[in-house]
């Protein structure tokens, strides 16, 4: 990044994709490759008419490479005619056993301690809390390694939440303690980010006024 860039402004949108099938019945999705339902295209379709009625601007579109996040940015993409890069990095957590499983078969078949570190693998061989975030900060100095420009980001639940911790410099606690994020499907958080600075602005968060719930 050059002296003048690092004078410039990353504006970062990150989103999470829109209703899935896991969603929908409740699972564990991990890194199960559900698709959208119908309510969830109808989701992503109201976020891409509303950013089009705000006239909102993108230089790029980055998602992952997860079936729900992927439709939700293509739909999103083709609306505001912008092209889509998918990148491993921004999948949900791998969550080992217990992906794709409802949250009863969970309950029914794993033994679950009373207490557990950041550091504990989910789901047998899955990424713990730990893990999780530092993948989360991996991809987040990914983004930053880019010049400057505006960003829209494609993700899950469970990687936007440790993004934002990695942004807040919020560290994972023990037995699912500490700070949570909100992001709702098609939710989405508004960021900017100064290099020079190294300061963040924080300008919404869990933004989902397009599909609003009855």
């Amino acid at each position: 990044m050059t002296d003048e860039q690092r004078t410039q402004p990353f504006f970062i949108t990150f989103l999470r994709h829109g209703e899935s099938v896991g969603n929908a019945e409740s699972r564990w999705q991990g890194q199960s490759d559900f698709p959208l339902t119908d309510t969830g295209r109808a989701q992503a379709r109201a976020l891409a008419e509303r950013w089009k009625r705000e006239t909102q601007k993108f230089d790029l579109v980055i998602a992952s490479p997860l079936r729900r996040a992927k439709e939700t940015a293509e739909i999103i993409a083709s609306t505001l005619n912008l092209d889509v890069e998918l990148d491993p990095l921004w999948l949900e957590r791998d969550n080992g056993d217990f992906s794709g499983l409802t949250a009863e078969e969970v309950r029914q078949n794993f033994q679950h301690p009373p207490f557990y570190t950041p550091y504990d693998s989910v789901g047998g061989d899955g990424e713990g809390d730990w893990a999780l975030f530092l993948r989360a900060g991996q991809a987040l100095h990914g983004l930053l390694k880019r010049d400057p420009a505006r960003y829209l980001v494609v993700s899950h639940g469970g990687m936007l939440n440790q993004v934002m911790h990695a942004v807040m410099g919020l560290a994972p606690q023990a037995n699912n303690a500490g700070t949570r994020f909100r992001f709702e499907n098609t939710a989405f958080a508004n960021l900017v980010y100064f290099p020079h600075l190294h300061r963040w602005v924080v300008d919404r968060l869990n933004d989902h006024t397009h599909w609003a719930k009855e």
